[in-house]
């Protein structure tokens, strides 16, 4: 396969050249341009053709979210957007997944060993990619409540429900949890995401969805109508306490190199909840999540992977149906209503 030809656009000439540099490092990427602002970059996105674009979030005259619609209306393509790990950063960022960027990557901090992390391993899959069709299914930039459906008869079993997503997952997450009713079973979510960009994810899915989102704190209880979103950084989720399950934050080494890690959420579901439990794996790259799903449907629980037809990247749920962990593929449009015929208390004899 040839190298992912890419065009680098970011108005600062040493950010330019670092992710240049780190690009053009890997033998199967080949940065074939760079511009300065999104006048430069539509010129040089019709001259070179590019498979893969990153695009920084904050530049002059016009900013990256408003090029990124520009470019997902008019000439869709991949585009991994660059973003500062602040506050303001994650929510722009967010907005971005949102419109249809492939994934987002943080600048460097001071001293990071690997600046820019697993950026080439992100453009290859987004080369690899086929979304290439105009976007007609994003949320608005600025939703409110006024998008929730919830279910109104639905009644809520004992079972608890383990979600695992990595690139593609913000917008795939949105679809599944905007079917949860406000009084949905409790829900623990592992999303590979930088560690500034959490709590952000959370407060906006809290305002997309019915029940309660927020991301997980060490010893939260698990409540029916709330859903839990594993903190970026340092620690795993894990859920803990048969008596009284709740969540717990666990400092480990990365699992698949990741922290949290998906594999390591679904072991602790398998191990405390076992058939009362629904995993679902969604979008990512690699595996993370398909041997801790295994492990959840050996121990009795349901089973979901997200099929490949709608999956930005079909990756961690691949690898999980191969290992025999999905016990159904679904399309993502189908899986909020699957998980909550599984859980519907009707459906779990007199609960």
């Amino acid at each position: 396969m040839a190298p992912a030809r890419v065009l680098v656009v970011d108005d600062s000439p040493t950010m330019r050249g670092l992710i240049t540099a780190v690009l053009n490092a890997d033998p199967d990427v080949n940065v074939i341009g760079q511009a300065g602002d999104a006048m430069e970059a539509r010129n040089a996105i019709k001259q070179l053709n590019p498979d893969v674009v990153t695009l920084d979030i904050e530049m002059p005259n016009m900013n990256g979210l408003e090029f990124l619609d520009k470019i997902m209306k008019l000439r869709p393509m991949p585009v991994i957007m660059v973003s500062t790990l602040t506050h303001r950063g994650a929510e722009a960022s967010l907005m971005a997944l949102e419109i249809g960027a492939f994934d987002c990557v943080g600048k460097p901090q001071p001293g990071d060993a690997r600046p820019f992390g697993d950026l080439a391993e992100k453009v290859k899959a987004a080369a690899r990619s086929q979304r290439r069709q105009v976007r007609t299914d994003v949320p608005p930039l600025a939703p409110t409540a006024a998008n929730v459906n919830p279910v109104a008869a639905y009644k809520p079993g004992r079972r608890v429900i383990a979600i695992g997503a990595s690139t593609g997952g913000v917008e795939a997450l949105i679809a599944v949890l905007q079917k949860f009713p406000v009084n949905c079973p409790p829900t623990v979510i592992t999303q590979h995401m930088p560690p500034t960009f959490t709590k952000s994810f959370a407060d906006r899915l809290n305002r997309l969805c019915a029940p309660v989102v927020q991301e997980a704190t060490d010893g939260a209880r698990l409540e029916i109508g709330k859903i839990y979103l594993a903190p970026g950084g340092e620690r795993h989720l894990q859920i803990a306490n048969p008596h009284a399950p709740c969540c717990r934050l666990v400092e480990r080494d990365p699992v698949n190199g990741h922290r949290p890690s998906v594999d390591v959420l679904f072991d602790s579901v398998a191990e405390l909840a076992g058939r009362n439990a629904v995993g679902v794996i969604l979008t990512g790259m690699g595996r993370d999540g398909a041997s801790g799903l295994l492990k959840m449907r050996h121990a009795g629980a349901r089973t979901i992977g997200q099929n490949e037809k709608t999956c930005v990247v079909y990756g961690m749920p691949r690898v999980a149906f191969e290992l025999g962990a999905v016990e159904h593929q679904f399309p993502l449009s189908s899986i909020g209503e699957e998980v909550l015929k599984i859980t519907a208390a009707r459906r779990e004899g007199s609960e």
